[in-house]
């Protein structure tokens, strides 16, 4: 007798144990039908954790100071480039052929749209491409 009174209290157990509720999905996002006092919450937690900056701020938020800098690093390199262009290409200008500065291999060639003049970074593969028309 002990023995099925034994078994009737664990088969009782098991059957509690075997109980359960049912799963419910009730979406977060206002915009896939959660509760629309979420969309504060979850833009500012969105922008926390954002790590992306913007790479540049706009020309509009740029100090004087800011601005002559960058103005006066663009006229130097101009002036670099200006001067190396005539050591390589001298007063005559551009003229066939196939030229390296570094990593870059330039390669100018006519055609029937104009001088054209291929650039290529050997370190990156990068390619670009200028047509100048005749």
């Amino acid at each position: 007798m002990k023995i099925k009174s034994l078994i009737f209290v664990l088969v009782c157990f098991m059957t509690l144990l075997g109980y359960g509720q049912d799963l419910v999905y009730k979406p977060i996002n206002p915009a896939f039908g959660g509760d629309t006092f979420n969309y504060q919450w979850l833009l500012s937690s969105a922008e926390a954790q954002n790590t992306f900056k913007d790479a540049e701020r706009s020309r509009g938020e740029e100090s004087d100071i800011e601005r002559f800098t960058q103005n006066l690093n663009n006229q130097v390199l101009g002036q670099i480039s200006r001067s190396l262009f005539q050591e390589q290409f001298g007063k005559d200008g551009l003229r066939e052929g196939t030229y390296t500065f570094g990593t870059l291999y330039i390669e100018i060639f006519p055609s029937a749209d104009g001088l054209v003049v291929d650039i290529l970074d050997t370190s990156t593969g990068d390619r670009s491409q200028v047509i100048i028309p005749n």
